[in-house]
C-alpha cells in the first residue's frame, strides 16, 4: 500500500483587516511547532503578490474584509497559487454565503468564535486534503449545495462515464474523507487519489469536494 504523506510544516498566510484578530490569531497559530505563519491586512493586490512570491499551504480568509470585496480576493489567490487551499473565517453566516465561498474554490469554513484547537485542526485538516465545514453548518450547506445541484444537474451520461474506481472516490468523498484516507481506504496513491478528485469534478461538472459530496448524498437517498 502507498501511504500519503502529510504536510510536515504548514505555511498560513492569516488575511485579516482587524489588527487585534489579525495579531491575536497569527500569535496563537505561531505557537504550533508545525505552523509557519505570516499575517497581513489588505489591499488585495498585497496580498495576491505574497501568494505568488512564497505560496502557502493553506491561507485563512475574512470573510467579511471592511473594503475589499472577498469572494473576489478568494478567486485572485487561487488564479495566484491553485495548490494553496483557503479557509474562510467569518461569524453567523448565511449558509448562501458560506456556498458562494465553497463554489469559489475554499476548501473549509471556520467561525470566528471557535475555539484555538478547533483553529488548528481545521488547517491541519485542510492542509492534508480535507474539506472542513463547522457541524453546526454543514447539513444546512449540504441542502443548499443539493439545491444548486438539482438546479444543474450533472447529464446522465457524463455521471455514467465515470469509472468504477471514480464512483468509489465520491462515496468517500460523501463521508467526508481527506485524499489522504481515500488513498489509505483504497490501498492507491495520493497523486492517484487527486487524479481521480479531478477526474470526477470535471464528469460531473462540479466545482468543489464538498458539491462532490452532496451529489453523493442525494444519490444515496435516491438508492435507498
Amino acid at each position: 500500500m502507498t501511504r500519503a504523506r502529510r504536510v510536515a510544516q504548514i505555511s498560513v498566510l492569516l488575511i485579516e483587516d482587524n489588527r487585534l484578530l489579525r495579531e491575536g490569531i497569527s500569535a496563537a497559530l505561531a505557537s504550533q511547532p508545525d505552523f509557519s505563519v505570516r499575517a497581513t491586512p489588505p489591499p488585495r493586490e498585497k496580498v495576491l503578490r505574497q501568494v505568488r512570491e512564497a505560496p502557502p499551504h493553506v491561507a485563512l480568509l475574512d470573510s467579511a474584509l471592511g473594503d475589499q470585496d472577498s469572494l473576489r480576493l478568494l478567486a485572485g489567490i487561487r488564479k495566484a497559487s491553485p495548490a494553496t487551499r483557503v479557509i474562510v473565517m467569518g461569524l453567523l453566516p448565511a449558509p448562501q454565503d458560506v456556498v458562494e465561498f465553497i463554489e469559489g474554490g475554499a476548501a473549509g469554513f471556520v467561525m470566528k468564535d471557535a475555539t484555538i484547537a478547533e483553529f488548528h485542526a481545521t488547517i491541519r485538516a485542510v492542509a492534508n486534503g480535507a474539506s472542513v465545514l463547522p457541524s453546526m453548518l454543514t447539513a444546512t450547506i449540504f441542502s443548499h449545495v443539493a439545491e444548486h445541484a438539482e438546479r444543474h444537474p450533472p447529464s446522465a451520461r457524463r455521471a455514467g462515464a465515470m469509472t468504477r474506481r471514480e464512483r468509489q472516490v465520491v462515496g468517500l468523498l460523501g463521508k467526508g474523507l481527506s485524499n489522504k484516507e481515500i488513498a489509505a481506504r483504497l490501498g492507491i496513491g495520493l497523486h492517484t487519489v487527486k487524479s481521480h478528485v479531478h477526474n470526477v469534478l470535471d464528469k460531473l461538472a462540479l466545482h468543489s469536494r464538498l458539491q462532490v459530496a452532496a451529489y453523493s448524498h442525494q444519490e444515496s437517498e435516491a438508492g435507498s
